[in-house]
């Protein structure tokens, strides 16, 4: 997995390429996130349109993501998903967990 921050102010975009799985892509995850909250960030969208395959792990690591934004008093937004992602999370009851949008800049209108 690659991944590339773009600043968009008071909001980040954690742009993702490649895999998030076991071994691959989960860990560094984790450290994108960490160090954005680390240096104040509390407005974090996911895009996802260059993620090609996501494993159970990956899907264990998103909810981490989204639980230690919202527990260190954060919004997490993801957006630009690919239908077997998508449906993937709707198997998984995630959808009802996760905010999901169309866009980066739907996702990024939607904080408070």
């Amino acid at each position: 997995m690659k991944s590339n921050v773009v600043d968009y102010g008071d909001i980040k975009v954690i742009e993702i390429h490649g895999k998030i799985t076991i071994g691959e892509g989960d860990v560094q995850l984790r450290r994108a996130v960490n160090e954005l909250l680390e240096s104040g960030a509390k407005k974090i969208v996911l895009n996802l349109s260059g993620l090609k395959y996501i494993d159970s792990s990956g899907i264990g690591e998103l909810v981490s993501c989204y639980t230690t934004i919202t527990n260190r008093g954060g919004q997490l937004r993801i957006c630009n998903l690919h239908s077997k992602i998508y449906s993937l999370l709707q198997l998984t009851s995630l959808v009802t967990v996760f905010q999901i949008y169309d866009s980066v800049e739907d996702a990024m209108q939607s904080f408070d």
